[in-house]
This record gives C-alpha cells, sequence and structure tokens, in this order.
C-alpha cells in the first residue's frame, strides 16, 4: 500500500523545492528567526555584564569618602552626595531584605 502511496505521489526534484516561494519563505523566516535570537542572547549577555560593572550605594560612598579624605570634595560637596546615595543606599537594602 506504501508503494501505491508513493508512487502517486510526484516528486519535486531537489532545485525545484528550493526554488519553490513557500520554501523560500520558510527558510527566510527561519533565518530571521535565528538572528533574533543570536541578538537576544548577546543584548542578555551584554547587560548582565554591564550590570555587574555598576557599583553599588555602598561601595560609591566609600569610594566618595576616600576621594573626600584626599581633599577632592569639599564638605558641602560630599554631604551633598552622600544624602543622595543615602536614599539609594536605603533602596538597596530594603530590596535585599524583601528578597532574603
Amino acid at each position: 500500500m506504501l508503494a501505491t502511496l508513493a508512487a502517486g505521489r510526484r516528486q519535486l526534484p531537489m532545485a525545484d523545492f528550493f526554488g519553490h516561494p513557500l520554501s523560500f519563505a520558510a527558510f527566510r523566516f527561519a533565518a530571521i528567526f535565528a538572528l533574533l535570537a543570536l541578538t537576544f542572547m548577546l543584548m542578555r549577555r551584554y547587560r548582565d555584564r554591564a550590570a555587574k560593572d555598576r557599583l553599588g550605594a555602598s561601595e560609591m560612598l566609600t569610594k566618595f569618602r576616600e576621594v573626600h579624605a584626599k581633599g577632592g570634595l569639599s564638605d558641602d560637596e560630599y554631604r551633598t552626595i552622600k544624602t543622595k546615595l543615602a536614599v539609594q543606599l536605603e533602596v538597596e537594602l530594603n530590596s535585599n531584605e524583601q528578597t532574603s
């Protein structure tokens, strides 16, 4: 029975298969999908690396404290930076407490 079904179907030569508009569209779709997947993977890797490179509020406060101690920042500048970083530090501490 399989032999009669196979004999009844028309076999397309390979060149006709790749030249068919529907197969051409399928190959284009597959290529676009692969490129999008590669792009998302690279963006995720870059974003994760950039997030690791960022200093937290406590590390920044330590760095600014060192600069202030060496005379690189005035008392007013250091106080302003410290006030702004205190808000960020509180947010970081609250988010860490909620995740643990």
